[in-house]
């Protein structure tokens, strides 16, 4: 049978939207859900331009996203996460979302909707887009802040609870009837569903995906974990229940064997690919005339979202004994709808509890609440930090400690920084904490530590740490824009203190140096570094060679302005080569076989003002770039040498 060419076209259009609203999102610093789902949109058939012919066929398909994404979910599940915030996020979590659901029937009875549509709207409400909150506490350096751990371990509950409601959805239209007793025989299905699921888990998966393992065959392998989970979804289908929630057990089921990680790891960028088919699919779905034609219903849900959801979960992180800031954050955190929210109204309208407009209220509802969170995660924090900064200072009787003279100002006593205060403390250095956490600084002061409350962006507060006498400052501040701030004033308070901080990138890194940072360190660079260091201590190379090799390394994976200097003979060296009209261009690092060919490393390619670290196989050369190259002295000369001679070099290739 002859494949319908339409169906690549439109396969075609599917990838090529999610590629172009992706980078648009990306650009404009939105979650890429949305940009899929713009590109969505504008392949529908509701729009002008290109549309996609065969859409049902399309909807099939994205079901894989569906499964893949639910089958990572139920890898990745780990009851340790959960432990961290403990009772806030197993029972608080919880206790939340039926919070919500109530909401929805509050809500639902006062507009006269039925109870079954009450009921769906609390629960499609009641779950937060994980993607999109990880993605911001990320992006502002909060993941694993004391309100950041909060929302990860409550949306991870959202997560397994909407598995349940997968389940529990088709069977309200009994309540319609008053037939409770169906509900109640679903939660029995599900139990006794989990019963030989469990058995599976620790009974069979793990000699299976030992043996396959064992075949060092990545098809395989792949094959094998592609295999349970669509079995176990399809398992789960025929007797009823939803694909999410087999696609959910069979990766509860991995989750069990020592080969998680594996198995995670090969099947992201597939789950990325068919998610990203999904929301296209979604806007394709989407009628941008009548997204917002019911306006009264998507203002209620809007509502429902951002000021519902923000008082029942501030509400609940209180109760659970958290302070008042932190309830706040966690609130603001939540109060948006994303991909779960699809599923789970796509599965109300699949069983006809809700209609169409109920479902692009939804869709258009997910669309608003992503981008006001994202709003509000960049501007309430810094609102509340300004009112938390002067209740805390005045509970704190006020920001003044002893002023120390030559000693070391730490910016942050995150992660990082309480390791840095560890070292400064086993030295027996002096040293002021400045932290805008005023739990840490009680803690802090509680031990003899002098601790500011405050934020070292503002200029009062480096001048109470006294940072013109200050030795040294250290900024260990995971965000950029604070980073700077509190360079620029510790440089402006004392012109000629080292400042040491940390930066992820060239462009980070050329921001700070350029505001007046003394050194930058780089957590990439310093694991490579690391991992040698380790490595040539078991080689037992001897202790001067090795200082001298990474002595080398490091300054070549420094992204400051490379001075070269001798090298100990019979050492790797650093140099830099441009690339000059006649010398050879166009192929990639890839197709001229550096590496194997003369066995250097190219560390950088530098195009203008823009520096590429640790280039791709697929890089090129062209004229203008600046390489600097890693490799023994007659290794970088014949290097060169191929370089300035390309006709005999690729003749020698050939040959």
């Amino acid at each position: 049978m002859t494949p319908e060419p339409r169906f690549f076209v439109d396969f075609a259009y599917v990838f090529v939207a999610a590629l172009a609203g992706g980078l648009l999102a990306r650009r404009l610093r939105q979650p890429l859900i949305l940009g899929y789902v713009f590109g969505g949109i504008l392949i529908g058939r509701f729009t002008p331009g290109p549309a996609i012919s065969d859409l049902h066929f399309l909807e099939m398909l994205a079901e894989v996203g569906v499964i893949l994404l639910m089958y990572s979910i139920g890898i990745e599940f780990s009851a340790r996460d959960l432990l961290r915030v403990k009772w806030v996020a197993l029972l608080g979590g919880f206790l939340g979302i039926l919070l919500s659901i109530a909401l929805g029937l509050a809500v639902g009875h006062l507009l006269g909707w039925t109870t079954a549509q009450g009921i769906t709207i609390g629960a499609v409400i009641s779950v937060a887009s994980t993607m999109v909150l990880s993605r911001l506490l990320i992006d502002r350096g909060e993941l694993h802040s004391r309100h950041g751990s909060v929302m990860i371990g409550i949306t991870l509950v959202e997560d397994m609870a909407v598995v349940v409601m997968t389940v529990l959805l088709p069977s309200l239209s009994s309540i319609q009837n008053g037939n409770f007793l169906a509900i109640g025989i679903a939660f029995g299905k599900s139990a006794l569903l989990l019963i030989p699921i469990g058995f599976i888990a620790y009974k069979l998966v793990p000699p299976i995906m030992t043996r396959v393992a064992r075949t060092r065959s990545q098809e395989l392998y792949l094959l094998v974990a592609l295999a349970l989970g669509f079995a176990t979804a399809a398992v789960t289908q025929a007797v009823g229940f939803s694909l999410a929630l087999g696609a959910f057990l069979a990766g509860m089921v991995i989750s069990e064997s020592e080969y998680a990680h594996q198995t995670l790891a090969q099947l992201l960028p597939l789950r990325d690919a068919f998610v990203a088919l999904f929301f296209v699919t979604i806007g394709a779905l989407i009628d941008p005339s009548t997204l917002f034609s019911n306006l009264p219903l998507l203002a209620t849900l809007v509502a429902l979202v951002i000021f519902g959801k923000f008082v029942v979960w501030g509400t609940v992180v209180l109760l659970f004994g958290y302070g008042v800031w932190t309830a706040i954050l966690v609130a603001v955190g939540l109060t948006q709808i994303g991909e779960f929210s699809f599923i789970l109204v796509q599965v109300a309208r699949n069983a006809k509890l809700v209609g169409d407009d109920v479902y692009n209220a939804t869709l258009a509802t997910a669309l608003v609440t992503i981008l006001l969170n994202a709003l509000l995660m960049r501007f309430v924090p810094a609102i509340i930090g300004r009112y938390r900064f002067a209740a805390e200072h005045n509970a704190l009787g006020g920001a003044t400690v002893e002023k120390l003279h030559d000693h070391v100002v730490l910016c942050g006593f995150g992660r990082v920084g309480s390791v840095v205060g560890t070292a400064l403390e086993t030295f027996g250095t002096p040293y002021v904490v400045v932290e805008i956490d005023p739990d840490i600084v009680k803690t802090l002061r509680s031990r003899g530590v002098p601790a500011i409350f405050g934020d070292p962006v503002h200029v009062n507060i480096l001048e109470e740490a006294n940072v013109a006498d200050a030795a040294l400052v250290v900024i260990t501040l995971p965000q950029l824009d604070r980073a700077l701030l509190a360079a620029e004033i510790a440089r402006r308070l004392n012109p000629t203190v080292p400042i040491i901080a940390r930066a992820h990138g060239k462009q980070d890194r050329d921001a700070l140096i350029g505001i007046g940072a003394t050194e930058i360190v780089q957590p990439e660079a310093e694991a490579s570094l690391a991992l040698i260091r380790r490595a040539l201590d078991y080689l037992k190379v001897p202790g001067s060679k090795a200082a001298a090799y990474l002595s080398e390394f490091r300054s070549a994976v420094e992204l400051a302005h490379y001075e070269p200097r001798e090298t100990l003979a019979g050492l790797p060296q650093v140099r830099e080569i441009l690339i000059t009209p006649g010398m050879a261009t166009g192929e990639s690092i890839g197709q001229q076989h550096v590496r194997e060919r003369f066995g250097i490393t190219i560390l950088t390619i530098t195009k203008e003002q823009d520096t590429v670290m640790n280039p791709p196989a697929t890089a090129r050369f062209e004229v203008g770039d600046r390489l600097r190259v890693f490799g023994l002295a007659e290794q970088i000369d014949s290097f060169d040498k191929s370089l300035r001679t390309p006709i005999r070099a690729e003749e020698a290739k050939q040959g």
